[in-house]
C-alpha cells in the first residue's frame, strides 16, 4: 500500500524537529496526527474558546493541504483535559466545523498533554470520495 505525507508548509518546522508527519494519506484516507491549539507563532490561547478554534483551524489547514474538507472526516477522537468543564463550548465549537453527515467522534478526559497550556487536542481521519487525488 502506498502511502503519502501530507505537509502544510506552516507545519514543517515543528514536524521537522519533532520528526513526525502532521497526517498521512494512505488507503483512500487521510489519518491526522493529533493537533493543539497554538497559533502562528507557537504560543497557546489562554482563551478556551479561541484555542478550541485554533485547533479546529489548524485541522482544516492540514485537510485543505490534502485536497479535503471538514465534510470527508469520518472519525474524530478528541483529547481534553477538564472535559466537563468545557464539554458545551468545545461541542457548540466542534459544530461550527463539521455538519450532517457528522463523523463518528470519541470525547476522551486525559491528565495532561504534550503542549505546556492545550486543554484540547483532535486527530481526525478523512476519506476520499472515490479514489485518492494523484500525487503533486
Amino acid at each position: 500500500m502506498s502511502k503519502r505525507v501530507i505537509m502544510p508548509p506552516e507545519f514543517k518546522s515543528a514536524a521537522t524537529a519533532l520528526k513526525m508527519s502532521p497526517a498521512i494519506m494512505s488507503g483512500g484516507h487521510v489519518f491526522l496526527g493529533g493537533v493543539t491549539g497554538s497559533d502562528a507563532q507557537g504560543q497557546m490561547p489562554q482563551d478556551p474558546a479561541s484555542q478550541m478554534r485554533s485547533t479546529f483551524d489548524k485541522v482544516g489547514l492540514v485537510l485543505r493541504e490534502a485536497g479535503l474538507t471538514f465534510q470527508d472526516v469520518v472519525e474524530m477522537t478528541t483529547y481534553h483535559i477538564g472535559l466537563r468543564d468545557h464539554f458545551e463550548l468545545f461541542d457548540s465549537i466542534r459544530l461550527e466545523y463539521v455538519s450532517k453527515h457528522y463523523p463518528a467522534w470519541t470525547a476522551v478526559e486525559v491528565a495532561g498533554l504534550r503542549r505546556v497550556g492545550a486543554i484540547v487536542e483532535i486527530r481526525v481521519i478523512a476519506g476520499f470520495k472515490g479514489h485518492e487525488p494523484e500525487a503533486t
